[in-house]
């Protein structure tokens, strides 16, 4: 299938990345949300952002142009039933995903792939309630998009392998690596990562380290680029915890024990840098930890 036409469900921060690198790519795309003011903003981040790459001669200022041209934004679900591809990029609970797709079926095209960005949730799950199975997959890019180079793609157990060659012929056209991950809780890269910073929280609650001695033993002592702490605020606690829920409902194992602590976090509504405040406080010139 030669996919042209791509809509982008959701137009948060992993939605507006998609919507970005997709137009640049030369697709067509429609992005849709609940919100007109999501729209609005998204599609502000979407120029600063390219404007960003200019600056740093990464593209042309006609390049920008020309991305922005391919945008189009709609509070319509059912606008986007044409696509050729349909990206889901709302937020991370399975309820919502599946309204999403029972409200788009009737509108699509026989042909058009289904996919969803969901960072954790079953594939196989979302498809079987879709009426296409087969023509359905994970397709989950890292955040932020524009940087990430990596997108995991993965197959329902249904899925056949037109649809899977379809979407890495994409992810091929985006200058990203696809990495192909089996449909098992958390996928490969949350898999592993998210442990690791449910990990360095329980080393939090129980006194081992300060937020701050944490992060600088692991970007100083493992040559991470942030620390997990700091990482954990960046991705949003509430998704950090979701996935924990999800690692620990799925493999039935105590070892993917979500910390008391995020919890807590969580509970407060301190969810990272969305909020202002996680393991550390944003509200300020510089974050201070807040633990």
């Amino acid at each position: 299938m030669d996919i042209q036409t791509i809509g982008i469900v959701g137009a948060g921060q992993m939605g507006n990345g998609i919507a970005h690198v997709m137009a640049l790519a030369g697709y067509d795309v429609k992005l849709t949300d609940v919100s007109d003011d999501a729209l609005r903003k998204a599609i502000e981040i979407i120029d600063g952002n390219l404007e960003r790459q200019v600056k740093r001669e990464k593209i042309s200022a006609e390049d920008k142009a020309a991305a922005m041209g391919r945008i189009q934004t709609t509070t319509t679900l059912s606008d986007l039933g044409p696509s050729d591809l349909i990206i889901e990029a709302a937020t991370e609970r399975e309820t919502v995903k599946q309204a999403i797709f029972e409200d788009l079926i009737p509108h699509l095209k026989p042909e058009t792939i289904l996919t969803s960005n969901t960072s954790s949730i079953s594939i196989t799950r979302l498809a079987s309630r879709t009426d296409r199975p087969e023509k359905f997959m994970g397709f989950h890019f890292m955040n932020p998009v524009p940087v990430m180079q990596l997108v995991e793609l993965i197959r329902g157990i249904a899925t056949n392998e037109e649809t899977f060659k379809a979407c890495a012929e994409v992810v091929e056209k985006l200058n990203k690596t696809a990495a192909s991950a089996e449909d098992f809780p958390a996928f490969i890269v949350n898999r592993i990562l998210m442990p690791m910073i449910n990990e360095a929280v329980y080393t939090l609650y129980e006194g081992v380290g300060s937020v701050k001695s944490i992060d600088s033993s692991m970007k100083l002592g493992a040559n991470h680029p942030m620390g997990p702490l700091e990482l954990a605020d960046f991705i949003g606690l509430d998704t950090c915890l979701a996935i924990m829920n999800v690692l620990h409902d799925g493999l039935a194992d105590t070892k993917y024990r979500p910390c008391p602590l995020l919890t807590k976090y969580v509970e407060a509504g301190w969810l990272g840098r969305k909020t202002q405040r996680g393991f550390y406080d944003y509200r300020g010139d510089e974050p201070v930890p807040t633990r």
